[in-house]
Protein backbone atom coordinates (compact mmCIF):
# COMPACT_ATOMS: atom_id res chain seq x y z
CA UNK A 1 0.00 0.00 0.00
CA UNK A 2 2.87 2.35 0.79
CA UNK A 3 4.43 1.79 -2.64
CA UNK A 4 1.10 2.36 -4.40
CA UNK A 5 0.30 5.49 -2.39
CA UNK A 6 3.72 6.89 -3.35
CA UNK A 7 2.85 6.32 -7.01
CA UNK A 8 -0.49 8.13 -6.61
CA UNK A 9 1.26 11.03 -4.89
CA UNK A 10 3.86 11.23 -7.65
CA UNK A 11 1.19 11.23 -10.37
CA UNK A 12 -0.73 13.98 -8.56
CA UNK A 13 2.38 16.17 -8.42
CA UNK A 14 3.48 15.67 -12.03
CA UNK A 15 1.97 17.59 -14.93
CA UNK A 16 4.15 16.41 -17.81
CA UNK A 17 3.06 13.27 -19.63
CA UNK A 18 6.57 11.84 -19.92
CA UNK A 19 7.16 12.19 -16.17
CA UNK A 20 3.90 10.36 -15.42
CA UNK A 21 4.79 7.70 -17.96
CA UNK A 22 8.16 7.13 -16.32
CA UNK A 23 6.57 6.91 -12.86
CA UNK A 24 4.04 4.28 -13.98
CA UNK A 25 6.68 2.30 -15.86
CA UNK A 26 9.02 2.38 -12.84
CA UNK A 27 6.21 1.19 -10.59
CA UNK A 28 5.44 -1.83 -12.79
CA UNK A 29 9.14 -2.65 -12.89
CA UNK A 30 9.53 -2.70 -9.09
CA UNK A 31 6.13 -3.45 -7.50
CA UNK A 32 4.99 -6.61 -5.76
CA UNK A 33 3.99 -9.12 -8.47
CA UNK A 34 0.54 -9.65 -6.93
CA UNK A 35 -0.04 -5.89 -6.78
CA UNK A 36 0.60 -5.30 -10.48
CA UNK A 37 -2.63 -6.87 -11.86
CA UNK A 38 -4.62 -4.92 -9.29
CA UNK A 39 -3.03 -1.62 -10.29
CA UNK A 40 -3.64 -2.40 -13.95
CA UNK A 41 -7.26 -3.20 -13.09
CA UNK A 42 -7.67 0.05 -11.12
CA UNK A 43 -6.10 2.18 -13.85
CA UNK A 44 -8.26 0.59 -16.55
CA UNK A 45 -11.57 1.02 -14.72
CA UNK A 46 -11.91 -2.50 -13.29
CA UNK A 47 -12.57 -1.28 -9.77
CA UNK A 48 -13.35 -3.82 -7.04
CA UNK A 49 -16.96 -4.21 -6.01
CA UNK A 50 -17.94 -1.72 -3.32
CA UNK A 51 -18.58 -3.49 -0.02
CA UNK A 52 -18.73 -0.47 2.31
CA UNK A 53 -20.83 2.64 1.63
CA UNK A 54 -20.07 6.31 2.30
CA UNK A 55 -22.53 6.56 5.19
CA UNK A 56 -20.73 3.77 7.03
CA UNK A 57 -17.32 5.37 6.47
CA UNK A 58 -18.62 8.67 7.82
CA UNK A 59 -20.02 6.96 10.91
CA UNK A 60 -16.87 4.97 11.66
CA UNK A 61 -14.71 8.05 11.24
CA UNK A 62 -16.90 10.03 13.66
CA UNK A 63 -16.65 7.17 16.16
CA UNK A 64 -12.86 7.13 15.81
CA UNK A 65 -12.52 10.90 16.14
CA UNK A 66 -15.39 11.79 18.48
CA UNK A 67 -16.66 14.42 16.01
CA UNK A 68 -20.33 15.35 15.88
CA UNK A 69 -22.16 14.92 12.53
CA UNK A 70 -22.45 18.67 11.89
CA UNK A 71 -18.73 19.23 12.49
CA UNK A 72 -17.79 16.30 10.25
CA UNK A 73 -20.02 17.67 7.48
CA UNK A 74 -18.45 21.11 7.80
CA UNK A 75 -15.01 19.55 7.42
CA UNK A 76 -16.20 17.56 4.43
CA UNK A 77 -17.66 20.62 2.69
CA UNK A 78 -14.40 22.50 3.27
CA UNK A 79 -12.15 19.71 1.96
CA UNK A 80 -14.55 18.64 -0.80
CA UNK A 81 -13.50 14.98 -0.90
CA UNK A 82 -14.75 12.29 1.49
CA UNK A 83 -11.67 10.06 1.29
CA UNK A 84 -9.33 12.98 1.96
CA UNK A 85 -11.53 14.37 4.75
CA UNK A 86 -11.43 11.06 6.64
CA UNK A 87 -7.68 10.67 6.09
CA UNK A 88 -7.08 14.15 7.54
CA UNK A 89 -9.42 13.75 10.52
CA UNK A 90 -8.29 10.36 11.81
CA UNK A 91 -5.87 10.31 14.75
CA UNK A 92 -2.26 9.19 14.16
CA UNK A 93 -1.87 5.43 13.58
CA UNK A 94 -1.37 3.27 16.62
CA UNK A 95 0.88 0.76 14.89
CA UNK A 96 2.31 1.65 11.50
CA UNK A 97 4.16 -1.22 9.92
CA UNK A 98 3.80 -0.32 6.25
CA UNK A 99 4.35 -3.97 5.35
CA UNK A 100 0.97 -5.02 3.94
CA UNK A 101 0.90 -4.78 0.14
CA UNK A 102 -1.96 -3.43 -1.93
CA UNK A 103 -3.33 -6.84 -2.93
CA UNK A 104 -3.64 -7.85 0.74
CA UNK A 105 -6.09 -5.01 1.44
CA UNK A 106 -8.09 -5.45 -1.76
CA UNK A 107 -8.40 -9.20 -1.35
CA UNK A 108 -9.48 -8.71 2.27
CA UNK A 109 -12.05 -6.09 1.27
CA UNK A 110 -13.67 -8.42 -1.25
CA UNK A 111 -13.99 -11.14 1.38
CA UNK A 112 -16.07 -8.73 3.49
CA UNK A 113 -18.88 -8.48 0.93
CA UNK A 114 -21.37 -10.54 2.96
CA UNK A 115 -19.86 -9.94 6.39
CA UNK A 116 -21.94 -8.26 9.13
CA UNK A 117 -21.48 -4.52 9.54
CA UNK A 118 -19.62 -4.90 12.85
CA UNK A 119 -16.99 -7.06 11.15
CA UNK A 120 -16.59 -4.54 8.35
CA UNK A 121 -16.23 -1.71 10.84
CA UNK A 122 -13.57 -3.59 12.81
CA UNK A 123 -11.59 -4.29 9.63
CA UNK A 124 -11.71 -0.69 8.38
CA UNK A 125 -10.79 0.74 11.78
CA UNK A 126 -7.87 -1.70 12.07
CA UNK A 127 -6.68 -0.79 8.58
CA UNK A 128 -6.80 2.93 9.35
CA UNK A 129 -4.76 2.29 12.50
CA UNK A 130 -1.95 0.75 10.45
CA UNK A 131 -1.63 3.46 7.80
CA UNK A 132 -0.25 6.94 7.48
CA UNK A 133 -2.46 9.72 6.09
CA UNK A 134 -1.35 9.27 2.46
CA UNK A 135 -2.06 5.54 2.59
CA UNK A 136 -5.40 6.12 4.30
CA UNK A 137 -6.37 8.54 1.54
CA UNK A 138 -5.65 5.95 -1.16
CA UNK A 139 -7.32 3.19 0.86
CA UNK A 140 -10.46 5.31 1.28
CA UNK A 141 -10.48 6.07 -2.43
CA UNK A 142 -10.36 2.35 -3.16
CA UNK A 143 -13.33 1.77 -0.87
CA UNK A 144 -15.47 4.60 -2.25
CA UNK A 145 -14.60 3.93 -5.89
CA UNK A 146 -13.76 7.61 -6.37
CA UNK A 147 -10.40 7.18 -8.08
CA UNK A 148 -9.71 9.76 -10.78
CA UNK A 149 -6.06 9.20 -11.51
CA UNK A 150 -4.34 11.23 -14.19
CA UNK A 151 -3.40 8.13 -16.17
CA UNK A 152 -5.04 7.59 -19.54
CA UNK A 153 -5.47 4.17 -21.11
CA UNK A 154 -2.81 4.98 -23.70
CA UNK A 155 -0.33 6.11 -21.03
CA UNK A 156 -0.81 2.91 -19.10
CA UNK A 157 -0.38 0.83 -22.26
CA UNK A 158 2.80 2.72 -23.17
CA UNK A 159 4.18 2.29 -19.66
CA UNK A 160 3.62 -1.46 -19.79
CA UNK A 161 5.09 -1.61 -23.30
CA UNK A 162 8.17 0.21 -22.04
CA UNK A 163 8.53 -2.01 -18.98
CA UNK A 164 7.93 -5.35 -20.69
CA UNK A 165 9.47 -4.50 -24.09
CA UNK A 166 6.32 -5.20 -26.11
CA UNK A 167 4.61 -3.24 -28.90
CA UNK A 168 1.88 -0.96 -27.46
CA UNK A 169 -0.76 -2.44 -29.81
CA UNK A 170 0.05 -5.93 -28.52
CA UNK A 171 -0.19 -4.80 -24.88
CA UNK A 172 -3.50 -3.04 -25.52
CA UNK A 173 -4.98 -6.21 -26.99
CA UNK A 174 -3.63 -8.54 -24.29
CA UNK A 175 -5.02 -6.52 -21.38
CA UNK A 176 -8.48 -6.29 -22.96
CA UNK A 177 -11.25 -8.68 -22.11
CA UNK A 178 -12.48 -10.56 -19.11
CA UNK A 179 -9.70 -11.18 -16.58
CA UNK A 180 -9.60 -11.20 -12.78
CA UNK A 181 -6.76 -9.44 -10.94
CA UNK A 182 -7.07 -12.00 -8.14
CA UNK A 183 -6.54 -14.92 -10.50
CA UNK A 184 -3.81 -13.75 -12.87
CA UNK A 185 -0.27 -12.40 -12.94
CA UNK A 186 1.25 -9.78 -15.21
CA UNK A 187 3.50 -12.41 -16.74
CA UNK A 188 0.51 -14.57 -17.66
CA UNK A 189 -1.58 -11.61 -18.82
CA UNK A 190 1.12 -10.28 -21.15
CA UNK A 191 2.27 -13.61 -22.53
CA UNK A 192 1.65 -14.36 -26.21
CA UNK A 193 0.07 -17.67 -25.16
CA UNK A 194 -2.63 -15.65 -23.43
CA UNK A 195 -3.72 -13.99 -26.69
CA UNK A 196 -5.84 -16.96 -27.82
CA UNK A 197 -6.96 -18.40 -24.48
CA UNK A 198 -9.91 -16.03 -23.96
CA UNK A 199 -12.56 -16.49 -26.64
CA UNK A 200 -14.38 -13.37 -25.46
CA UNK A 201 -11.39 -11.01 -25.81
CA UNK A 202 -12.35 -7.81 -27.68
CA UNK A 203 -10.01 -5.67 -29.73
CA UNK A 204 -8.98 -2.23 -28.44
CA UNK A 205 -11.31 0.37 -29.94
CA UNK A 206 -10.14 2.88 -32.54
CA UNK A 207 -11.40 6.34 -31.54
CA UNK A 208 -11.72 9.53 -33.56
CA UNK A 209 -10.63 13.06 -32.76
CA UNK A 210 -12.92 16.04 -33.26
CA UNK A 211 -12.27 17.70 -36.61
CA UNK A 212 -10.14 20.77 -35.89
CA UNK A 213 -9.71 22.19 -39.40
CA UNK A 214 -12.01 22.82 -42.37
CA UNK A 215 -12.60 19.48 -44.15
CA UNK A 216 -11.05 20.93 -47.30
CA UNK A 217 -7.67 20.61 -45.58
CA UNK A 218 -8.09 16.82 -45.43
CA UNK A 219 -7.37 16.53 -49.12
CA UNK A 220 -9.26 14.85 -51.93
CA UNK A 221 -12.86 13.86 -50.97
CA UNK A 222 -12.50 10.58 -52.86
CA UNK A 223 -9.95 9.43 -50.26
CA UNK A 224 -12.55 9.60 -47.49
CA UNK A 225 -15.57 7.59 -46.38
CA UNK A 226 -18.35 9.56 -44.69
CA UNK A 227 -20.92 8.06 -42.28
CA UNK A 228 -23.42 9.51 -39.87
CA UNK A 229 -22.24 9.72 -36.26
CA UNK A 230 -24.78 7.84 -34.16
CA UNK A 231 -25.46 8.33 -30.46
CA UNK A 232 -25.68 4.97 -28.69
CA UNK A 233 -23.38 2.51 -26.94
CA UNK A 234 -20.20 1.77 -28.90
CA UNK A 235 -19.59 -1.95 -28.80
CA UNK A 236 -18.09 -5.08 -30.32
CA UNK A 237 -20.12 -8.11 -31.35
CA UNK A 238 -17.96 -11.25 -31.25
CA UNK A 239 -18.68 -14.89 -32.10
CA UNK A 240 -15.92 -17.39 -31.37
CA UNK A 241 -15.87 -21.13 -30.68
CA UNK A 242 -19.64 -21.44 -30.44
CA UNK A 243 -20.16 -18.47 -28.11
CA UNK A 244 -21.44 -14.91 -28.59
CA UNK A 245 -20.05 -11.92 -26.68
CA UNK A 246 -21.02 -8.26 -26.65
CA UNK A 247 -18.58 -5.73 -25.21
CA UNK A 248 -19.07 -2.03 -24.52
CA UNK A 249 -16.31 0.48 -25.22
CA UNK A 250 -15.71 0.63 -21.46
CA UNK A 251 -14.82 -3.10 -21.63
CA UNK A 252 -17.98 -4.20 -19.86
CA UNK A 253 -19.37 -7.54 -20.98
CA UNK A 254 -23.04 -6.72 -21.73
CA UNK A 255 -24.16 -9.82 -23.62
CA UNK A 256 -27.11 -10.57 -21.34
CA UNK A 257 -28.51 -7.03 -21.42
CA UNK A 258 -29.60 -7.14 -25.05
CA UNK A 259 -31.45 -10.38 -25.86
CA UNK A 260 -32.30 -9.13 -29.37
CA UNK A 261 -28.60 -9.25 -30.21
CA UNK A 262 -27.88 -12.64 -28.65
CA UNK A 263 -30.27 -14.08 -31.27
CA UNK A 264 -27.58 -13.29 -33.85
CA UNK A 265 -25.61 -16.27 -32.50
CA UNK A 266 -27.38 -18.57 -34.96
CA UNK A 267 -26.46 -16.46 -37.98
CA UNK A 268 -22.93 -15.15 -37.46
CA UNK A 269 -20.06 -17.46 -38.46
CA UNK A 270 -17.38 -18.38 -35.93
CA UNK A 271 -14.32 -16.18 -35.89
CA UNK A 272 -16.19 -12.90 -36.40
CA UNK A 273 -15.71 -9.58 -34.58
CA UNK A 274 -17.72 -6.50 -35.57
CA UNK A 275 -17.29 -2.93 -34.33
CA UNK A 276 -20.48 -0.87 -34.18
CA UNK A 277 -23.09 0.95 -32.15
CA UNK A 278 -25.91 -0.43 -30.03
CA UNK A 279 -28.97 1.68 -30.85
CA UNK A 280 -32.71 1.62 -30.35
CA UNK A 281 -34.33 1.51 -33.77
CA UNK A 282 -37.69 2.22 -35.39
CA UNK A 283 -37.96 -0.53 -38.00
CA UNK A 284 -41.09 0.92 -39.61
CA UNK A 285 -39.54 4.37 -40.03
CA UNK A 286 -36.15 2.93 -40.92
CA UNK A 287 -33.99 5.05 -38.60
CA UNK A 288 -32.51 5.02 -35.06
CA UNK A 289 -34.51 6.37 -32.13
CA UNK A 290 -33.25 9.17 -29.83
CA UNK A 291 -30.82 8.25 -27.07
CA UNK A 292 -33.45 8.60 -24.32
CA UNK A 293 -35.11 5.40 -25.61
CA UNK A 294 -31.83 3.54 -25.10
CA UNK A 295 -31.53 5.02 -21.60
CA UNK A 296 -34.60 3.00 -20.55
CA UNK A 297 -32.52 -0.15 -21.20
CA UNK A 298 -29.20 0.93 -19.65
CA UNK A 299 -28.39 -0.39 -16.20
CA UNK A 300 -31.32 -2.79 -16.00
CA UNK A 301 -30.59 -6.36 -15.01
CA UNK A 302 -33.91 -7.62 -16.30
CA UNK A 303 -35.54 -6.21 -19.42
CA UNK A 304 -39.34 -6.29 -19.48
CA UNK A 305 -41.47 -7.24 -22.46
CA UNK A 306 -42.73 -3.65 -22.59
CA UNK A 307 -39.16 -2.28 -22.82
CA UNK A 308 -38.33 -4.74 -25.58
CA UNK A 309 -41.35 -3.47 -27.52
CA UNK A 310 -40.88 0.26 -26.85
CA UNK A 311 -37.08 0.36 -27.15
CA UNK A 312 -36.01 -2.43 -29.55
CA UNK A 313 -32.24 -2.65 -29.98
CA UNK A 314 -30.10 -3.29 -33.04
CA UNK A 315 -26.36 -3.48 -33.69
CA UNK A 316 -25.41 -0.85 -36.27
CA UNK A 317 -22.13 -2.17 -37.67
CA UNK A 318 -19.22 0.10 -38.61
CA UNK A 319 -16.24 -2.14 -39.21
CA UNK A 320 -15.17 -5.77 -39.49
CA UNK A 321 -12.19 -6.53 -37.24
CA UNK A 322 -12.04 -10.32 -37.45
CA UNK A 323 -13.24 -12.61 -40.23
CA UNK A 324 -12.80 -16.37 -40.45
CA UNK A 325 -10.65 -16.13 -37.29
CA UNK A 326 -8.23 -13.74 -39.01
CA UNK A 327 -7.35 -10.30 -37.59
CA UNK A 328 -8.28 -7.78 -40.31
CA UNK A 329 -7.21 -4.60 -38.53
CA UNK A 330 -4.14 -3.97 -40.69
CA UNK A 331 -6.13 -4.20 -43.93
CA UNK A 332 -7.41 -0.93 -45.48
CA UNK A 333 -10.82 0.29 -44.39
CA UNK A 334 -12.13 -0.10 -47.95
CA UNK A 335 -11.41 -3.86 -47.85
CA UNK A 336 -12.86 -4.29 -44.37
CA UNK A 337 -15.99 -2.39 -45.40
CA UNK A 338 -16.53 -4.56 -48.48
CA UNK A 339 -16.34 -7.72 -46.36
CA UNK A 340 -18.68 -6.21 -43.77
CA UNK A 341 -21.26 -5.42 -46.43
CA UNK A 342 -21.08 -9.02 -47.66
CA UNK A 343 -21.50 -10.33 -44.10
CA UNK A 344 -24.51 -8.17 -43.20
CA UNK A 345 -26.19 -9.03 -46.51
CA UNK A 346 -25.62 -12.76 -45.92
CA UNK A 347 -26.90 -12.65 -42.31
CA UNK A 348 -30.11 -10.82 -43.30
CA UNK A 349 -31.31 -10.22 -39.74
CA UNK A 350 -33.11 -7.04 -38.58
CA UNK A 351 -30.94 -6.90 -35.44
CA UNK A 352 -27.76 -6.48 -37.51
CA UNK A 353 -27.60 -3.50 -39.83
CA UNK A 354 -24.79 -1.57 -41.46
CA UNK A 355 -24.25 2.15 -40.98
CA UNK A 356 -24.76 3.61 -44.45
CA UNK A 357 -22.01 5.43 -46.29
CA UNK A 358 -22.94 9.01 -47.23
CA UNK A 359 -22.26 9.63 -50.94
CA UNK A 360 -20.81 13.08 -51.64
CA UNK A 361 -18.93 14.70 -54.49
CA UNK A 362 -17.23 17.53 -52.65
CA UNK A 363 -16.68 19.04 -49.24
CA UNK A 364 -19.29 21.77 -49.73
CA UNK A 365 -21.90 19.15 -50.58
CA UNK A 366 -20.99 17.16 -47.45
CA UNK A 367 -21.17 20.31 -45.32
CA UNK A 368 -24.73 20.86 -46.56
CA UNK A 369 -25.62 17.25 -45.73
CA UNK A 370 -24.14 17.69 -42.26
CA UNK A 371 -26.78 20.35 -41.55
CA UNK A 372 -29.38 17.56 -41.81
CA UNK A 373 -27.70 15.43 -39.14
CA UNK A 374 -29.94 16.39 -36.25
CA UNK A 375 -33.04 15.80 -38.41
CA UNK A 376 -31.69 12.29 -39.09
CA UNK A 377 -31.17 11.65 -35.38
CA UNK A 378 -27.37 11.71 -35.60
CA UNK A 379 -24.71 13.88 -33.97
CA UNK A 380 -22.85 14.76 -37.15
CA UNK A 381 -20.55 13.00 -39.58
CA UNK A 382 -17.67 10.55 -39.24
CA UNK A 383 -14.83 10.90 -41.73
CA UNK A 384 -12.60 7.84 -42.23
CA UNK A 385 -9.67 7.55 -44.60
CA UNK A 386 -10.41 4.64 -46.93
CA UNK A 387 -6.81 3.41 -46.78
CA UNK A 388 -6.66 3.47 -42.95
CA UNK A 389 -5.91 0.50 -40.73
CA UNK A 390 -8.00 -0.06 -37.58
CA UNK A 391 -5.69 1.42 -34.97
CA UNK A 392 -5.63 1.38 -31.16
CA UNK A 393 -7.09 4.17 -29.06
CA UNK A 394 -7.48 7.80 -30.10
CA UNK A 395 -5.31 8.74 -33.06
CA UNK A 396 -5.12 11.84 -35.24
CA UNK A 397 -5.08 11.74 -38.98
CA UNK A 398 -7.28 8.90 -40.24
CA UNK A 399 -10.59 9.11 -38.37
CA UNK A 400 -12.36 12.38 -37.53
CA UNK A 401 -15.74 13.23 -36.00
CA UNK A 402 -17.34 16.32 -37.53
CA UNK A 403 -20.11 17.03 -35.07
CA UNK A 404 -22.98 19.43 -35.60
CA UNK A 405 -22.99 22.65 -33.64
CA UNK A 406 -24.64 22.25 -30.21
CA UNK A 407 -27.89 23.82 -29.09
CA UNK A 408 -27.34 26.96 -27.01
CA UNK A 409 -29.56 28.95 -24.64
CA UNK A 410 -28.89 31.84 -22.27
CA UNK A 411 -29.61 31.14 -18.61
CA UNK A 412 -28.99 32.64 -15.17
CA UNK A 413 -27.07 30.96 -12.36
CA UNK A 414 -29.22 30.44 -9.23
CA UNK A 415 -27.21 27.90 -7.16
CA UNK A 416 -23.51 27.24 -6.64
CA UNK A 417 -21.65 24.40 -4.96
CA UNK A 418 -17.98 23.75 -4.27
CA UNK A 419 -16.18 21.29 -6.49
CA UNK A 420 -13.97 18.31 -5.67
CA UNK A 421 -10.28 17.56 -5.63
CA UNK A 422 -8.18 20.59 -6.53
CA UNK A 423 -11.38 22.65 -6.83
CA UNK A 424 -12.70 21.73 -3.39
CA UNK A 425 -12.33 25.30 -2.11
CA UNK A 426 -13.91 26.93 -5.15
CA UNK A 427 -17.53 27.21 -6.21
CA UNK A 428 -17.41 25.46 -9.57
CA UNK A 429 -20.65 23.46 -9.80
CA UNK A 430 -23.56 25.61 -10.91
CA UNK A 431 -27.31 25.28 -11.43
CA UNK A 432 -28.96 27.37 -14.13
CA UNK A 433 -32.52 28.57 -14.71
CA UNK A 434 -34.65 29.98 -17.51
CA UNK A 435 -37.71 32.18 -17.22
CA UNK A 436 -41.26 30.87 -17.00
CA UNK A 437 -43.44 33.95 -16.67
CA UNK A 438 -42.26 35.73 -13.53
CA UNK A 439 -40.54 32.63 -12.15
CA UNK A 440 -37.10 31.13 -12.65
CA UNK A 441 -37.15 27.39 -13.36
CA UNK A 442 -33.95 25.35 -12.87
CA UNK A 443 -33.22 23.17 -15.90
CA UNK A 444 -29.52 22.24 -15.97
CA UNK A 445 -26.33 21.80 -13.97
CA UNK A 446 -22.88 22.41 -15.41
CA UNK A 447 -19.33 22.62 -14.11
CA UNK A 448 -17.14 22.82 -17.21
CA UNK A 449 -16.42 25.47 -19.78
CA UNK A 450 -14.88 28.32 -17.79
CA UNK A 451 -11.21 29.25 -17.61
CA UNK A 452 -9.36 29.17 -14.29
CA UNK A 453 -9.47 32.96 -14.24
CA UNK A 454 -13.24 32.99 -14.79
CA UNK A 455 -13.76 30.30 -12.13
CA UNK A 456 -11.89 32.43 -9.59
CA UNK A 457 -13.97 35.46 -10.56
CA UNK A 458 -17.27 33.55 -10.24
CA UNK A 459 -16.14 32.03 -6.93
CA UNK A 460 -15.40 35.48 -5.52
CA UNK A 461 -18.79 36.72 -6.72
CA UNK A 462 -20.63 33.74 -5.17
CA UNK A 463 -19.01 34.34 -1.78
CA UNK A 464 -20.14 37.97 -1.86
CA UNK A 465 -23.64 37.35 -3.21
CA UNK A 466 -24.91 34.23 -1.42
CA UNK A 467 -28.48 34.47 -0.16
CA UNK A 468 -29.10 31.13 1.57
CA UNK A 469 -27.15 28.03 2.55
CA UNK A 470 -28.41 24.45 2.14
CA UNK A 471 -25.54 22.19 3.20
CA UNK A 472 -22.86 22.66 0.53
CA UNK A 473 -25.20 24.56 -1.81
CA UNK A 474 -25.50 28.35 -1.90
CA UNK A 475 -28.46 30.23 -3.34
CA UNK A 476 -27.13 33.28 -5.15
CA UNK A 477 -28.57 36.46 -6.59
CA UNK A 478 -29.91 35.69 -10.07
CA UNK A 479 -27.60 38.06 -11.91
CA UNK A 480 -24.86 36.13 -13.75
CA UNK A 481 -25.91 35.07 -17.26
CA UNK A 482 -24.19 32.22 -19.13
CA UNK A 483 -24.67 30.64 -22.52
CA UNK A 484 -25.30 26.91 -21.97
CA UNK A 485 -24.46 24.48 -24.78
CA UNK A 486 -25.90 20.96 -25.02
CA UNK A 487 -26.11 18.11 -27.52
CA UNK A 488 -29.72 17.04 -27.12
CA UNK A 489 -32.97 17.66 -25.30
CA UNK A 490 -35.70 15.30 -24.13
CA UNK A 491 -38.89 15.37 -22.08
CA UNK A 492 -38.41 14.24 -18.48
CA UNK A 493 -40.81 13.57 -15.63
CA UNK A 494 -37.90 13.58 -13.16
CA UNK A 495 -37.12 17.27 -13.54
CA UNK A 496 -39.16 20.26 -12.43
CA UNK A 497 -38.64 21.91 -15.80
CA UNK A 498 -40.03 18.85 -17.60
CA UNK A 499 -36.93 18.56 -19.77
CA UNK A 500 -33.48 16.96 -19.57
CA UNK A 501 -30.38 18.05 -21.48
CA UNK A 502 -27.65 15.84 -22.90
CA UNK A 503 -24.07 16.90 -22.05
CA UNK A 504 -24.80 20.44 -20.80
CA UNK A 505 -21.76 22.69 -20.34
CA UNK A 506 -20.94 26.39 -20.13
CA UNK A 507 -20.22 27.79 -23.58
CA UNK A 508 -19.39 31.32 -22.48
CA UNK A 509 -20.05 33.89 -19.79
CA UNK A 510 -22.51 36.47 -21.15
CA UNK A 511 -21.33 39.56 -19.29
CA UNK A 512 -22.99 41.55 -22.07
CA UNK A 513 -26.49 40.23 -21.41
CA UNK A 514 -28.90 41.23 -18.58
CA UNK A 515 -30.95 38.59 -16.83
CA UNK A 516 -34.14 40.00 -18.40
CA UNK A 517 -32.98 38.69 -21.77
CA UNK A 518 -32.38 35.05 -20.87
CA UNK A 519 -34.31 32.31 -22.64
CA UNK A 520 -37.64 30.96 -21.48
CA UNK A 521 -39.00 27.52 -20.69
CA UNK A 522 -41.17 27.88 -23.81
CA UNK A 523 -37.97 28.28 -25.84
CA UNK A 524 -36.71 24.94 -24.51
CA UNK A 525 -40.05 23.28 -25.27
CA UNK A 526 -39.78 24.69 -28.79
CA UNK A 527 -36.43 22.90 -29.18
CA UNK A 528 -38.04 19.78 -27.73
CA UNK A 529 -40.55 19.88 -30.59
CA UNK A 530 -37.78 20.19 -33.14
CA UNK A 531 -38.30 23.91 -33.85
CA UNK A 532 -35.01 25.88 -33.89
CA UNK A 533 -34.75 29.07 -31.86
Amino acid sequence: MQHFSQLISTLAQRTKTNEKLEAVSRYFATADEKDKPWVLALFSGRRPKRVVNSTQLRQWCMEATGLTPWLFEECYHTVGDLAETIALLLPPPGVHTGTQPLHYWLDALLKLEKAPEAEKAAFIRAAWDQMQASERFVFNKLITGGFRIGVSQSMMVNALAQTYQLPPATVSHLISGNWDPQQTTMAALLSEENRNTDDSRPYPFFLAYALEVPPQELGTPAEWQAEWKWDGIRGQLIRRNGQLFIWSRGEELITDKFPELTALFDFLPDGTAIDGEILTYDEAAGHPLPFQFLQTRIGRKNVTKKQLQEAPVIFYSYDLLEWEQQDLREKPLAERRALLEQLVTAVRQPALKISPVIPFGGWEELAALREQARHNGSEGIMLKRKSSAYQVGRRRGDWWKWKIDPYTVDAVMIYAQKGHGRRSNLYTDYTFAVKNGDQLVPFAKAYSGLTDKEIAEVDNWVKRNSLEKFGPVRTVKPELVFEIAFEGIAASNRHKSGIALRFPRIHRWRKDKPVEEINTLDDLKQLLNGIPL
